[in-house]
């Protein structure tokens, strides 16, 4: 973003909670937007709490801060760099358009180190591209993962008006999906992929995971979905209930005037304002304002992507959230991957009580669940340090090691199948390592020492009973 952008941004910072950041439009976000009449200026941007009257737009805007589009929207992503200003040879740093289920989507990948396991993050929303999001509160997953951020069909870059709206089905994503791991897995020699769903992503990631076990190293789900029919009517609960005890006036009556669900997509938005304000979405400091500017503080965001953001999650909602509303999970319940729910324990948004149940359900080869004591429904940005620890010392830790067992196992069924060097991994550096079909290069900065044998910890590929990961 320019220095003159950024100047305008924080004039028009406003840090209280507002909209809802995964259930989303230009009106819950504060954002007005509309065609300026004979100027090259494409729209204009009005922050939420300035006037309510500033939120409709009429063709003209008056009075109040009011931040002007550029029409270009550059953007670029910064490389990995030395302390010498030298670019690291193993390193990736791109934002690609992709022909993916017949549409172009933007994916970035971005890694210190390609060789890394491949970690694909799969977005809330619908229709809400979190990666600049993860970009400026997880960047250290990229020390770490080879970092998959892809903007699906509707969200972010990936959205276009030409988008068939008969497209966006869950099947559909799914579809995109497969394409996208088959990508990753041809463009950097992988085996598989690590799994991250947050809130609607978890939809993707856990069907996916379940059908698609050869391909996914493990699934992580924060925010995670089970019963959507159930969770919506705990989630208006929660509102209708905060609003009567606390004498909120204007919240009951417009939550008594949607009734409980289910709801339209109007009605589920003004549900979800308040569920926010009443910090079901949001447990501390953090809010959907504050949320857009650390979005548009990294280089990959320009104002232009905060118009996109309301339009793509507008129109994906429109026709997925039939689908959506009535989806149920639960029956999802045994993999072949280990599966781990990061949840936060004041998310009522996606009530967290559910997926805790849930999980109890789950069988797996191993299974963890981790509490954000100080998060509601967005632990990776309420929680940084904490969540970023939980995927690098045990998610991480836990790929390995299936790498490691699937590593021996290989050389075991395959004695003489080609034998490569793991470049860069302790315990391993100049010592040949066999390997059976395609390169693995996941371990490379590994702490973990493949031997001969596996380490005694279970069966980490077909167990049928879970046990717990770590």
């Amino acid at each position: 973003m320019s220095r003159r952008t950024i100047r305008w941004l924080s004039l028009a910072h406003v840090g209280r909670k507002s909209g809802e950041t995964d259930s989303i439009t230009p009106g819950a976000l504060g954002i007005a937007s509309a065609a300026i009449p004979g100027s090259p200026v494409k729209a204009a941007i009005v922050p939420t709490g300035l006037s309510a009257g500033l939120r409709d737009v009429t063709g003209t805007l008056a009075g109040g801060l009011v931040i002007v589009l550029m029409s270009s929207g550059c953007v670029h992503t910064a490389q990995f760099k030395d302390a010498r200003g030298d670019i690291l040879t193993d390193s990736i740093a791109t934002m690609d358009d992709v022909s993916i289920g017949g549409i172009m989507q933007r994916i970035w990948f971005r890694g210190r180190d390609k060789g890394s396991p491949a970690l694909l993050l799969l977005h809330g929303g619908p229709g809400i591209s979190e990666a600049t999001l993860f970009r400026h509160y997880q960047a250290e997953l990229e020390q770490h993962f080879l970092v998959v951020y892809w903007e699906q069909r509707g969200a972010g870059r990936s959205f276009r008006s030409g988008i068939p709206p008969s497209s966006m089905t869950i099947a559909q994503f799914l579809g995109d999906l497969d394409e996208v791991v088959e990508l990753v897995r041809r463009r950097f020699d992988k085996d598989r992929v690590l799994l991250l769903g947050h809130s609607w992503g978890t939809v993707l990631g856990t069907i996916y995971a379940y059908h698609h076990p050869d391909k996914v190293l493990a699934y992580v789900g924060t925010g995670q979905i089970a019963d959507m029919r159930r969770g919506e009517q705990l989630s208006y609960g929660f509102a209708l209930s905060a609003a009567r005890q606390r004498g909120h006036h204007t919240a009951r009556i417009e939550l008594d005037a949607i009734g409980p669900p289910p709801h339209s997509v109007d009605a589920m938005l003004t549900s979800r304002k308040w569920v926010e304000r009443f910090g079901g979405s949001f447990h501390g400091e953090l809010s959907t304002g504050r949320l857009i500017w650390g979005a548009l503080s990294t280089d990959e965001a320009s104002v232009v992507d905060l118009v996109k953001f309301g339009q793509g999650n507008r129109f994906s909602l429109t026709h997925l959230w039939s689908e959506l509303s009535a989806l149920d999970l639960t029956r999802y319940r045994s993999f072949a991957v280990p599966v781990f729910f990061l949840l936060g324990r004041h998310d009522w948004q996606i009530p967290a009580i559910l997926a805790q149940a849930y999980f109890e359900t789950i069988a797996a080869p191993c299974k963890r669940l981790v509490w954000f004591e100080q998060s509601a429904h967005h632990p990776p940005f309420e929680e940084p340090p904490k969540f970023a620890e939980v995927m690098v010392a045990e998610v991480l830790s836990v790929a390995r090691e299936i790498w490691c067992q699937q590593d021996h196992e290989r050389r075991e069924t395959h004695p003489h199948a080609r034998i490569r060097s793991l470049r860069g991994h302790p315990g391993t550096a100049g010592r040949p390592v066999a390997v059976g079909g395609r390169h693995r290069h996941e371990l490379r900065r590994s702490s973990h020492h493949c031997a001969g044998t596996t380490r005694s910890r279970g069966q980490m590929h077909a167990a049928p009973a879970s046990r717990g990961c770590g």
